[in-house]
């Protein structure tokens, strides 16, 4: 089968971009025959860069690309800006443009939120309307979508986790990016953005060194572009005014995977004070390492602690230093949340069930009726 993804790509620095790439490696994996046409940056294996953010004929170029490589089914990766001004209305034409010449089209909406604007809505409604099928990550997604949205199939929308790596941790990680070995090490890591909520766990620091004397706490991370730098320097400032200044150490620069790894290797407690989520790929990556968690109750995080029962939910500064405290203290309990996260990739997310989760999608789509009793699919 020949699949068409119109997605942003790596080395853009891009959750989305680093989620199509492990999706694609994975189908590939699969004997899928799989073309990417991507923003104007991504590379790679049948990767083919046509086409910038603000593109005024940003569906046009897409469109026309995709279809020299004649696609049995065409998988958008949606989130709102990638697709143009205006929230990514050029999404739409888009989907249009396949569905007039009979090409299946997959979306996968990578934010939903429970609140959204007009503008938001208006673009999510024709994607729901128009597309042959629709893919998010959590339930409570597909939820908001049946209720915000008239007259959509709900066997239309289909909920497939966030894939996970099945890796091994680096031996020696702290050694390798220069934290002392002795310590127990708290980690927030991603891009700088208020919506992470870091200065949160940097003003609660103190409390927590306090009942853990050989904690330190651990940022990792930059801005994206001319993002939230005012947010950045704020929270750098707090860094700065916090009396463990000397115990919270900051990562800066571009984290490729090899260096995010071995980061991620390191920590003893991955931190996700998020304020608000759809999904996160740092959650799916701490996973991946069978890191203990402490996270919001915002989302899907709270969601995911319950099915893995990989780390603890905080509601309040109270609970986040409880549970910070509890996990960096109990080594029986931290070892069970790490076992629980490698568990859960191995059986329900790995990239290789979520890549069979995908084919079967692309498959019935594809399948014409006439025939299917006596189609082989060439792989």
């Amino acid at each position: 089968m020949r699949i068409g993804f119109i997605s942003t790509y790596p080395p853009i620095e891009c959750g989305i971009a680093t989620y199509s790439q492990f999706l694609i490696d994975a189908l590939r994996d699969l004997r899928q025959d799989v073309y990417v046409v991507s923003h104007l940056g991504g590379s790679g294996q049948q990767v083919f860069p046509v086409f910038d953010y603000e593109d005024k004929d940003l569906a046009e170029k897409a469109f026309s690309t995709m279809m020299r490589f004649s696609p049995d089914v065409v998988h958008i990766q949606h989130e709102f800006g990638l697709f143009g001004k205006h929230y990514g209305v050029q999404v739409v034409p888009l989907i249009a443009l396949f569905k007039m010449n009979q090409i299946p089209v997959v979306a996968t909406l990578h934010t939903v939120y429970r609140e959204m604007v007009h503008e938001q809505h208006v673009i999510l409604q024709n994607i729901v309307q128009n597309a042959n099928r629709v893919i998010v990550h959590e339930n409570y997604q597909k939820e908001v979508l049946l209720k915000n949205i008239s007259g959509i199939d709900p066997q239309a929308i289909h909920v497939i986790e966030h894939g996970a790596r099945e890796v091994q941790p680096v031996q020696n990680a702290k050694q390798k990016i220069g934290l002392p070995e002795n310590k127990k090490v708290i980690l927030m890591i991603g891009y700088f953005r208020p919506s992470k909520n870091f200065e949160y766990i940097v003003d609660l620091f103190p409390e927590i060194a306090r009942r853990v004397p050989d904690a330190i706490l651990v940022l990792a991370g930059k801005v994206r572009g001319h993002e939230y730098r005012e947010y950045r320097t704020r929270l750098f400032q707090r860094i700065e005014d916090s009396p463990l200044k000397e115990r919270i150490y900051v990562i800066r620069g571009q984290l490729e995977q090899q260096i995010f790894d071995t980061i991620i290797s390191a920590a003893d407690v991955i931190v996700l004070p998020y304020k608000i989520n759809s999904q996160s790929g740092i959650l799916a990556h701490s996973l991946a390492f069978g890191k203990p968690l402490v996270v919001s109750n915002s989302g899907s995080m709270q969601h995911i602690m319950q099915r893995a029962q990989c780390g603890l939910v905080s509601r309040n500064e109270k609970e986040y230093v409880q549970n910070i405290t509890r996990i960096l203290t109990d080594e029986k309990l931290a070892c069970q949340f790490s076992q629980n996260a490698l568990k859960y990739v191995k059986e329900e997310i790995s990239w290789r069930k979520v890549a069979e989760k995908h084919l079967q999608i692309y498959r019935e789509l594809s399948k014409d009726p006439l025939l299917e009793s006596r189609t082989i699919w060439v792989e």
